[in-house]
């Protein structure tokens, strides 16, 4: 089963319902006392670092998420999730971040692309990864946002896509730590792989 953090910042229920699709149970839940147990957790995230940070340390989520991830337990951050995985972010002011995957989270800047990234674009595999297993190189993958994580450690990073003259990360795998700057759940079968992968892994 599938444990889905309920922090207030997530598109939770179009997650949920890509994983019923796949015949796979997944939990939405706000008390992370549920979250033990679990052997695969999703922290998904829509709306801005700071206040969703605030908001999952509050809730004891931060806690509970370093403690699963600890005892071996799989985590899987989407978009918003995926830069609360980091060290710190830029957004709103310099907030910490939980730092599993050292690194920093910044702002494009582009005088010639239109920032927000919203849309379909390529994603390059840079190594092999369990997320991507039975997906080809330079798939399209929906993106939306505004900031991009920078790892520390190369090795951290599985892709990276161009946008605005970077090349940034947009999925991290590392010792069970898994996270995607793209929305598995609104990118098609490509996007439900994703997940059926994290899900099998």
């Amino acid at each position: 089963m599938i444990f889905i953090a309920d922090y207030g910042a997530g598109n939770l229920h179009s997650v949920q319902k890509a994983f019923e699709y796949l015949g796979i149970k997944a939990v939405v839940s706000s008390d992370p006392l549920k979250l033990r147990g679990c052997r695969k957790v999703l922290l998904p995230g829509v709306g801005a670092f700071g206040q969703a940070i605030l908001s999952l340390n509050a809730s004891g989520f931060t806690e509970a998420v370093l403690e699963h991830v600890d005892k071996g337990g799989h985590l899987l951050g989407i978009c918003l999730g995926m830069q609360l995985l980091l060290s710190e972010s830029e957004e709103m002011g310099s907030n910490k971040g939980i730092d599993l995957v050292p690194g920093k989270v910044v702002r494009f800047r582009s005088e010639t692309d239109k920032i927000p990234q919203i849309g379909w674009n390529s994603v390059d595999l840079k190594k092999e990864s369990v997320l991507f297993r039975g997906i080809a190189d330079q798939t399209f993958f929906y993106f939306v946002h505004s900031y991009y994580c920078q790892p520390e450690n190369p090795e951290h990073i599985a892709a990276t896509t161009w946008f605005a003259d970077k090349n940034f990360c947009s999925a991290i795998e590392k010792n069970g730590i898994f996270a995607v700057q793209f929305h598995p759940e609104k990118s098609s079968e490509a996007g439900l792989q994703v997940l059926k992968n994290f899900a099998g892994c």
